[in-house]
Protein backbone atom coordinates (compact mmCIF):
# COMPACT_ATOMS: atom_id res chain seq x y z
CA UNK A 1 0.00 0.00 0.00
CA UNK A 2 0.99 3.49 -0.84
CA UNK A 3 2.44 5.95 1.84
CA UNK A 4 -0.31 8.36 2.40
CA UNK A 5 0.50 12.52 1.80
CA UNK A 6 1.58 14.00 4.78
CA UNK A 7 -0.74 16.38 6.08
CA UNK A 8 1.72 18.49 7.78
CA UNK A 9 5.87 19.29 6.38
CA UNK A 10 7.75 21.15 7.52
CA UNK A 11 11.21 21.89 6.17
CA UNK A 12 14.20 24.36 7.13
CA UNK A 13 12.42 25.70 10.15
CA UNK A 14 14.06 28.40 11.81
CA UNK A 15 13.34 30.76 14.77
CA UNK A 16 15.53 33.15 16.53
CA UNK A 17 15.14 35.54 18.98
CA UNK A 18 17.34 38.72 18.75
CA UNK A 19 19.82 39.52 21.14
CA UNK A 20 19.95 43.49 21.67
CA UNK A 21 21.68 45.97 23.56
CA UNK A 22 21.33 49.90 24.08
CA UNK A 23 18.22 51.84 25.52
CA UNK A 24 17.86 54.53 22.78
CA UNK A 25 19.57 53.55 20.09
CA UNK A 26 19.20 49.34 20.42
CA UNK A 27 21.53 47.50 18.18
CA UNK A 28 21.38 43.61 17.60
CA UNK A 29 24.10 41.73 18.83
CA UNK A 30 23.26 38.35 18.52
CA UNK A 31 20.42 36.17 18.38
CA UNK A 32 19.28 33.25 20.31
CA UNK A 33 18.47 30.09 18.23
CA UNK A 34 16.12 28.12 20.02
CA UNK A 35 14.81 25.97 16.86
CA UNK A 36 18.03 26.26 13.78
CA UNK A 37 17.05 24.10 10.86
CA UNK A 38 14.44 21.54 11.88
CA UNK A 39 12.20 19.48 9.58
CA UNK A 40 9.80 16.30 9.51
CA UNK A 41 6.76 15.20 7.92
CA UNK A 42 3.34 14.24 9.92
CA UNK A 43 0.94 11.78 8.11
CA UNK A 44 -2.89 11.40 8.49
CA UNK A 45 -3.44 9.38 11.66
CA UNK A 46 -0.54 9.42 12.82
CA UNK A 47 1.48 10.50 15.94
CA UNK A 48 4.76 11.96 15.99
CA UNK A 49 6.30 12.47 19.24
CA UNK A 50 9.46 14.82 20.03
CA UNK A 51 11.68 14.74 22.78
CA UNK A 52 14.79 16.50 24.10
CA UNK A 53 15.68 17.68 26.98
CA UNK A 54 14.55 21.34 28.64
CA UNK A 55 15.70 24.29 26.93
CA UNK A 56 16.16 22.44 23.35
CA UNK A 57 13.48 24.33 21.59
CA UNK A 58 10.17 21.95 21.42
CA UNK A 59 8.16 24.48 22.76
CA UNK A 60 8.86 26.64 20.28
CA UNK A 61 8.68 24.61 17.64
CA UNK A 62 4.89 23.68 18.95
CA UNK A 63 3.99 27.32 19.19
CA UNK A 64 5.19 28.30 15.81
CA UNK A 65 3.22 25.46 14.01
CA UNK A 66 0.06 26.92 14.82
CA UNK A 67 1.59 30.61 14.53
CA UNK A 68 1.73 31.43 17.94
CA UNK A 69 5.71 32.53 16.60
CA UNK A 70 6.18 33.60 13.56
CA UNK A 71 9.10 31.45 12.11
CA UNK A 72 12.46 33.70 11.14
CA UNK A 73 12.52 31.01 8.19
CA UNK A 74 11.18 27.96 6.75
CA UNK A 75 8.42 26.60 5.52
CA UNK A 76 5.39 24.95 7.40
CA UNK A 77 2.99 22.92 4.68
CA UNK A 78 -0.63 22.39 5.55
CA UNK A 79 -2.19 20.11 2.66
CA UNK A 80 0.48 21.84 0.48
CA UNK A 81 -0.41 25.00 1.74
CA UNK A 82 2.56 26.91 3.24
CA UNK A 83 0.72 28.68 5.90
CA UNK A 84 3.73 30.83 7.27
CA UNK A 85 2.74 33.85 4.29
CA UNK A 86 -0.92 33.02 5.22
CA UNK A 87 -3.00 36.43 7.26
CA UNK A 88 -6.41 37.62 8.43
CA UNK A 89 -9.19 35.15 6.64
CA UNK A 90 -6.67 32.43 5.32
CA UNK A 91 -4.43 31.50 8.50
CA UNK A 92 -7.83 32.15 10.60
CA UNK A 93 -9.25 29.07 8.31
CA UNK A 94 -6.12 27.62 9.02
CA UNK A 95 -6.05 27.45 13.04
CA UNK A 96 -9.54 25.84 12.99
CA UNK A 97 -7.68 22.50 11.52
CA UNK A 98 -4.56 23.12 13.55
CA UNK A 99 -4.73 22.98 16.88
CA UNK A 100 -2.89 22.85 20.65
CA UNK A 101 -3.14 21.51 23.91
CA UNK A 102 -0.85 23.30 26.27
CA UNK A 103 1.68 22.40 29.03
CA UNK A 104 0.36 23.48 32.27
CA UNK A 105 -3.59 22.67 32.87
CA UNK A 106 -3.71 25.50 35.49
CA UNK A 107 -2.57 28.81 33.47
CA UNK A 108 -4.06 27.72 29.97
CA UNK A 109 -7.68 28.37 31.24
CA UNK A 110 -8.86 31.61 31.95
CA UNK A 111 -10.18 31.44 35.62
CA UNK A 112 -13.33 34.04 35.16
CA UNK A 113 -14.40 32.05 32.66
CA UNK A 114 -17.06 29.01 33.30
CA UNK A 115 -16.36 25.53 31.70
CA UNK A 116 -18.92 26.20 29.40
CA UNK A 117 -17.84 29.41 28.40
CA UNK A 118 -13.95 28.16 27.67
CA UNK A 119 -15.14 25.27 25.99
CA UNK A 120 -17.16 27.23 23.74
CA UNK A 121 -15.35 30.12 22.98
CA UNK A 122 -13.80 28.53 19.62
CA UNK A 123 -17.52 28.49 18.18
CA UNK A 124 -17.69 32.52 19.02
CA UNK A 125 -14.34 32.98 17.06
CA UNK A 126 -15.84 31.08 14.20
CA UNK A 127 -19.42 30.97 14.14
CA UNK A 128 -19.80 29.47 11.01
CA UNK A 129 -18.80 25.53 12.50
CA UNK A 130 -21.69 25.54 15.10
CA UNK A 131 -25.12 27.73 14.99
CA UNK A 132 -25.65 30.28 18.32
CA UNK A 133 -28.40 28.18 19.39
CA UNK A 134 -26.47 24.57 19.13
CA UNK A 135 -23.88 25.51 20.69
CA UNK A 136 -24.51 24.99 24.47
CA UNK A 137 -25.41 21.25 23.69
CA UNK A 138 -22.17 20.83 21.80
CA UNK A 139 -20.12 21.93 24.62
CA UNK A 140 -21.92 19.20 26.63
CA UNK A 141 -21.05 16.53 24.36
CA UNK A 142 -17.64 17.38 24.40
CA UNK A 143 -17.08 17.45 28.04
CA UNK A 144 -18.76 13.98 28.13
CA UNK A 145 -16.37 12.84 24.94
CA UNK A 146 -13.46 13.69 27.46
CA UNK A 147 -15.02 11.95 30.49
CA UNK A 148 -16.47 15.24 32.28
CA UNK A 149 -20.04 15.50 33.70
CA UNK A 150 -22.22 17.34 31.17
CA UNK A 151 -23.72 19.12 34.42
CA UNK A 152 -20.48 20.82 35.09
CA UNK A 153 -21.03 23.34 32.66
CA UNK A 154 -21.47 26.10 34.90
CA UNK A 155 -18.43 25.79 37.29
CA UNK A 156 -15.02 27.14 37.08
CA UNK A 157 -11.51 26.23 36.43
CA UNK A 158 -10.33 26.21 40.32
CA UNK A 159 -13.15 23.37 41.16
CA UNK A 160 -11.56 20.85 38.59
CA UNK A 161 -8.39 18.59 39.54
CA UNK A 162 -5.00 18.97 37.38
CA UNK A 163 -6.30 15.99 35.23
CA UNK A 164 -9.59 17.44 34.63
CA UNK A 165 -8.55 20.84 33.51
CA UNK A 166 -6.30 19.46 30.76
CA UNK A 167 -9.33 17.03 29.83
CA UNK A 168 -11.12 20.92 29.76
CA UNK A 169 -8.61 22.06 27.75
CA UNK A 170 -8.48 18.86 25.58
CA UNK A 171 -12.57 19.21 24.92
CA UNK A 172 -11.68 22.91 24.02
CA UNK A 173 -8.79 21.55 21.10
CA UNK A 174 -11.73 19.34 20.02
CA UNK A 175 -14.24 21.97 19.54
CA UNK A 176 -13.67 22.79 16.49
CA UNK A 177 -13.29 19.25 15.18
CA UNK A 178 -9.66 19.78 14.05
CA UNK A 179 -6.78 17.48 11.91
CA UNK A 180 -4.07 18.31 14.01
CA UNK A 181 -3.34 18.71 17.60
CA UNK A 182 0.02 19.58 18.47
CA UNK A 183 0.25 18.80 22.32
CA UNK A 184 3.28 20.66 24.29
CA UNK A 185 3.96 18.62 27.84
CA UNK A 186 -0.24 17.89 28.06
CA UNK A 187 0.91 15.22 30.75
CA UNK A 188 4.03 16.84 32.86
CA UNK A 189 2.29 18.43 35.25
CA UNK A 190 0.32 15.88 36.14
CA UNK A 191 0.25 12.91 38.83
CA UNK A 192 1.58 9.51 37.08
CA UNK A 193 -1.79 7.62 37.60
CA UNK A 194 -3.69 10.79 35.67
CA UNK A 195 -0.94 10.73 32.66
CA UNK A 196 -1.90 7.25 31.89
CA UNK A 197 -5.60 8.55 32.00
CA UNK A 198 -5.01 11.73 29.57
CA UNK A 199 -2.29 9.56 26.90
CA UNK A 200 -5.26 6.73 27.08
CA UNK A 201 -8.29 9.50 26.21
CA UNK A 202 -5.76 10.70 23.55
CA UNK A 203 -5.44 7.70 21.58
CA UNK A 204 -9.29 7.11 21.91
CA UNK A 205 -9.93 10.25 20.78
CA UNK A 206 -7.28 9.87 17.93
CA UNK A 207 -9.09 6.65 16.56
CA UNK A 208 -12.53 8.10 17.48
CA UNK A 209 -11.63 12.01 15.22
CA UNK A 210 -9.22 10.63 12.96
CA UNK A 211 -6.32 13.21 14.54
CA UNK A 212 -3.27 13.22 13.70
CA UNK A 213 -0.63 14.35 16.82
CA UNK A 214 2.29 16.22 17.26
CA UNK A 215 3.02 14.82 20.96
CA UNK A 216 5.87 16.99 22.81
CA UNK A 217 7.23 15.16 26.08
CA UNK A 218 10.52 14.84 27.87
CA UNK A 219 9.15 11.56 29.57
CA UNK A 220 10.40 8.92 26.92
CA UNK A 221 7.97 6.01 28.02
CA UNK A 222 4.91 8.25 27.54
CA UNK A 223 6.39 8.93 24.22
CA UNK A 224 7.13 5.30 23.65
CA UNK A 225 3.31 4.35 24.22
CA UNK A 226 1.38 7.27 22.05
CA UNK A 227 3.71 7.84 19.28
CA UNK A 228 4.43 5.77 15.66
CA UNK A 229 7.78 7.90 14.99
CA UNK A 230 9.91 9.95 17.00
CA UNK A 231 11.77 12.69 16.62
CA UNK A 232 14.92 13.65 19.25
CA UNK A 233 16.10 17.32 19.55
CA UNK A 234 19.21 18.60 21.07
CA UNK A 235 19.79 22.40 21.22
CA UNK A 236 17.46 23.52 18.40
CA UNK A 237 17.51 20.22 15.50
CA UNK A 238 16.50 17.20 15.31
CA UNK A 239 19.85 14.67 15.77
CA UNK A 240 18.13 11.22 15.54
CA UNK A 241 14.41 10.18 13.74
CA UNK A 242 12.55 7.13 13.22
CA UNK A 243 10.07 4.91 14.38
CA UNK A 244 9.65 3.48 18.30
CA UNK A 245 11.48 0.57 17.96
CA UNK A 246 13.80 1.79 15.81
CA UNK A 247 14.90 5.44 18.21
CA UNK A 248 14.33 3.13 21.61
CA UNK A 249 15.54 -0.64 20.53
CA UNK A 250 18.82 0.98 18.23
CA UNK A 251 19.66 4.52 18.94
CA UNK A 252 22.32 5.31 16.52
CA UNK A 253 23.05 8.86 17.63
CA UNK A 254 25.06 9.27 21.01
CA UNK A 255 22.69 11.76 22.31
CA UNK A 256 19.73 9.51 21.81
CA UNK A 257 22.02 7.13 23.23
CA UNK A 258 22.45 9.09 26.25
CA UNK A 259 18.63 9.46 27.11
CA UNK A 260 17.89 6.12 26.74
CA UNK A 261 20.47 5.25 29.16
CA UNK A 262 18.91 7.44 31.86
CA UNK A 263 15.42 5.76 31.81
CA UNK A 264 14.75 4.24 34.64
CA UNK A 265 14.76 0.18 34.90
CA UNK A 266 12.14 -1.48 36.93
CA UNK A 267 14.23 -4.43 37.15
CA UNK A 268 16.52 -4.58 39.96
CA UNK A 269 18.99 -7.17 38.65
CA UNK A 270 18.87 -5.43 34.96
CA UNK A 271 19.36 -1.86 36.72
CA UNK A 272 22.97 -3.36 38.15
CA UNK A 273 24.08 -5.01 34.75
CA UNK A 274 23.75 -1.96 32.65
CA UNK A 275 26.25 0.67 32.42
CA UNK A 276 25.10 4.46 32.61
CA UNK A 277 26.04 6.83 29.77
CA UNK A 278 27.31 10.27 32.06
CA UNK A 279 27.91 13.39 29.42
CA UNK A 280 30.68 15.56 30.41
CA UNK A 281 30.03 19.40 30.55
CA UNK A 282 27.02 21.20 30.29
CA UNK A 283 24.52 21.98 27.36
CA UNK A 284 26.00 25.22 24.99
CA UNK A 285 24.26 28.42 25.28
CA UNK A 286 22.02 28.69 21.73
CA UNK A 287 23.61 32.11 21.48
CA UNK A 288 26.99 30.64 20.53
CA UNK A 289 26.06 26.97 19.42
CA UNK A 290 29.32 25.11 18.73
CA UNK A 291 30.37 24.82 15.31
CA UNK A 292 29.95 21.81 13.53
CA UNK A 293 27.85 18.78 15.21
CA UNK A 294 26.14 21.00 18.16
CA UNK A 295 27.00 17.91 20.50
CA UNK A 296 30.57 17.66 20.17
CA UNK A 297 31.29 19.56 23.28
CA UNK A 298 29.63 16.49 25.20
CA UNK A 299 30.33 13.49 22.96
CA UNK A 300 32.60 10.45 23.64
CA UNK A 301 32.82 10.08 20.17
CA UNK A 302 33.88 13.38 18.64
CA UNK A 303 36.71 13.89 16.81
CA UNK A 304 38.26 17.05 14.73
CA UNK A 305 35.66 16.51 11.73
CA UNK A 306 32.79 16.96 14.32
CA UNK A 307 34.19 21.03 14.73
CA UNK A 308 34.17 21.48 10.75
CA UNK A 309 31.30 19.60 9.29
CA UNK A 310 27.80 19.67 10.10
CA UNK A 311 26.22 16.07 10.45
CA UNK A 312 23.82 15.81 7.90
CA UNK A 313 20.06 14.01 9.32
CA UNK A 314 20.33 11.12 6.82
CA UNK A 315 20.90 7.30 6.85
CA UNK A 316 24.42 6.37 8.03
CA UNK A 317 26.51 5.38 5.79
CA UNK A 318 27.14 2.27 7.60
CA UNK A 319 23.40 0.77 7.52
CA UNK A 320 22.45 2.28 4.33
CA UNK A 321 22.91 -1.31 2.96
CA UNK A 322 21.51 -3.26 6.06
CA UNK A 323 18.08 -4.56 6.78
CA UNK A 324 18.19 -3.79 10.16
CA UNK A 325 16.00 -1.42 12.31
CA UNK A 326 19.08 1.04 12.77
CA UNK A 327 18.69 2.26 9.11
CA UNK A 328 16.84 5.57 10.20
CA UNK A 329 18.19 9.33 10.03
CA UNK A 330 20.69 9.80 12.77
CA UNK A 331 22.77 13.20 12.46
CA UNK A 332 25.93 11.84 13.42
CA UNK A 333 29.45 11.26 11.67
CA UNK A 334 30.40 8.18 13.88
CA UNK A 335 27.09 6.91 14.33
CA UNK A 336 26.74 3.38 15.63
CA UNK A 337 24.47 0.94 17.68
CA UNK A 338 24.86 0.88 21.46
CA UNK A 339 22.65 -1.96 23.56
CA UNK A 340 22.27 0.96 25.79
CA UNK A 341 18.73 -0.26 26.89
CA UNK A 342 18.99 -3.69 27.27
CA UNK A 343 22.19 -3.54 29.58
CA UNK A 344 24.80 -3.14 27.31
CA UNK A 345 27.92 -1.26 27.92
CA UNK A 346 28.08 2.55 28.04
CA UNK A 347 31.45 4.93 26.34
CA UNK A 348 34.66 3.68 27.14
CA UNK A 349 35.43 5.57 30.57
CA UNK A 350 39.11 6.05 29.07
CA UNK A 351 37.81 8.20 25.84
CA UNK A 352 39.39 11.61 26.37
CA UNK A 353 37.35 14.70 25.80
CA UNK A 354 37.29 15.92 21.97
CA UNK A 355 40.12 17.13 20.09
CA UNK A 356 40.61 20.62 19.70
CA UNK A 357 38.59 22.64 17.22
CA UNK A 358 40.07 24.79 14.28
CA UNK A 359 40.63 28.09 15.31
CA UNK A 360 37.60 30.44 15.15
CA UNK A 361 35.39 27.57 16.78
CA UNK A 362 33.78 27.14 20.08
CA UNK A 363 36.34 24.73 22.09
CA UNK A 364 34.87 21.58 23.50
CA UNK A 365 34.47 21.86 27.59
CA UNK A 366 36.55 20.02 29.62
CA UNK A 367 35.09 16.67 31.49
Amino acid sequence: MPRAEPILEVRDLVRHYPLTRGVLFRKQVGAVKAVDGVSFELRPGETLGIVGESGCGKSTVARTLVNLERPTSGSIRYQGEDITRLSGRALKAVRRDIQMVFQDPYTSLNPRMTVGDIVGEPYEIHPEVAPKGDRRRRVRELLEVVGLNPEHVNRYPHQFSGGQRQRIGIARGLALRPRVIVADEPVSALDVSVQAQVVNLMERLQDEFGLSYVFIAHDLSIVRHISDRVGVMYLGRIVETGTDTEIYDHPTHPYTQALLSAVPVPDPEARERRERILLSGDVPSPADPPSGCRFRTRCWKARERCALEVPLLAVPAAFRDAGTPARHDSACHFAEELPVVAGGAGPPRDRPVPGPPPPGGSGPRAA
